[in-house]
Parts: structure tokens; sequence; C-alpha cells
């Protein structure tokens, strides 16, 4: 699948190895795309500092969002319309990740690494990452990326460089979720943040379930919007992304 070997690496049971439920799961291995390929069609994926051996998680419980269920603040939709700005997908993945790990304003510190940035750039030219971008004119000001296997979407970090252009990005995620009709996008830990945004948990026990039966179904046709570009004040006013 996707021209990717093999892993080397096998992920122990996230039960076995955490029954407790902390979400640590193992150490080691490496960030190639057949070790990032296995972790996530696991449940796993990778959290740690750039001073710290690889980290790999499988939180309890697990963080996702149906994109069916998900509502926009009138709020958000205002500003849609109000600044028109411009909105793409997989045009600059690893623009929008380098800006993703820059520091935030209450925190120095990321965990978004040189060696994560080239391994999840890896993954998109393998055709397992995404992007979403929001544009100013030609100035890149918010964005969000994740990887895709099957029918899986699994979100990984956004930035934000004007107000509730984040937002926007997630809003056009949550659009294509449901005109893929994705059953969830993973979240992956629980945070104020997200649950604001209208996300869930599951157990990390149906969660695994789910993904299996998720990874094996078709490809998200990505396809059809990155060939695109598209207007916040369009989107806000019919949303939807494609003409049904």
């Amino acid at each position: 699948m996707n021209n990717i070997p093999p892993s080397q690496y096998t992920f122990p049971l996230a039960k076995d190895a955490d029954p407790e439920g902390h979400g640590l799961i193992c150490f080691g291995a490496d960030l190639s795309p057949s070790t990032l390929f296995e972790a996530y069609t696991h449940g796993l994926f990778p959290w740690f500092n750039e001073d710290e051996p690889i980290c790999w998680w499988s939180p309890e419980p697990r963080c996702i969002i149906s994109p069916h269920a998900y509502t926009p603040s009138k709020s958000l939709l205002r500003n849609m319309k109000k600044h028109d700005y411009t909105i793409t997908i997989n045009h600059a993945f690893e623009d929008v990740i380098r800006k993703c790990s820059l520091p935030r304003n209450y925190t120095n510190e990321t965990w978004i690494s040189e060696d994560i940035i080239q391994s999840y750039v890896n993954m998109f030219k393998h055709g397992l990452g995404y992007s979403i971008e929001v544009w100013e004119k030609d100035i890149l000001v918010g964005g969000l990326y994740g990887l895709t296997i099957g029918h899986g979407c699994f979100g990984e970090s956004m930035f934000s460089q004007r107000t509730d252009v984040s937002k926007m990005a997630f809003y056009t995620l949550m659009l294509i979720g449901a005109e893929q009709k994705l059953p969830w996008i993973d979240c992956q830990l629980v945070n104020d943040h997200l649950l604001s945004l209208g996300a869930t948990t599951m157990t990390r026990e149906n969660y695994l379930k789910s993904l299996q039966t998720v990874i094996k179904q078709p490809r998200i046709d990505w396809k059809k919007y990155q060939d695109s570009v598209f207007s916040s004040k369009d989107i806000a006013n019919s949303q939807q992304l494609l003409t049904k």
C-alpha cells in the first residue's frame, strides 16, 4: 500500500503495554514512513521533546470528532464572510508544518522538531499526509496538517496568525470529512480547545476496533479538493466545498 515497505518494528498491544490507561505504550524505533504507517494503523502516534527518545502513545480515552456533528459558530461564519480568505488543500504541506513548529505565545517549547518535520513531509510525499492552508493574499496565515490512511484522518497540529483562521481550516476539514463520509477525525489527546470545537471521546478499545475498519476503506479523494481554490466567504455562505 502506498509503496511503503513493511516496518521492521512491531509495536506492543496497548492493552498489554498500558493496562492502566496512562497512554504511553513504548519507546524507541524511528520515524521512517514504514514505522509511522505501522504505528498509525495500530493506533499509536509519536509525541516527545527533542532531547527525549521517541515516545509512542495510544491515549485512554481517545479524542475524536464526528464531521457530521460539527457546527461552526456564528462568529466564525461572520469572520469568514468579513475577511474572505483564500483556502487551499495540500498546496503547502511543509510550510504549514513549519509554521506549526514555531513557539506559541504561551510557550517557547515545541515538540515538532526538524526530525518530525522531515518525517511527516516524507509521509506527505507518499500520499499519506494532508494540509489545509488559509491565505491572506499570498501570505500563509493559518492552517493545519495531519496524516491520512484509507478513510482514516489523523489530525496533528494547527497554527493561526489571524483571528479564527485555524478554526477556518478546521471547519474546512470538517466539511471534507462530512462530504467523504468519514465516521470520525482523530484528534488524539483531549484538551479544552478541541472540546470547545465539538470533539468528544471514545474508549481506546472502541477506537482501535473502529480504526481497523476505517483504514481498510478506500482512500479519501483529496484530489477533488486540492485542484481547487476556495473562498472563506463562499464556504461560509454555502457551508459546503463541493457542489452536490
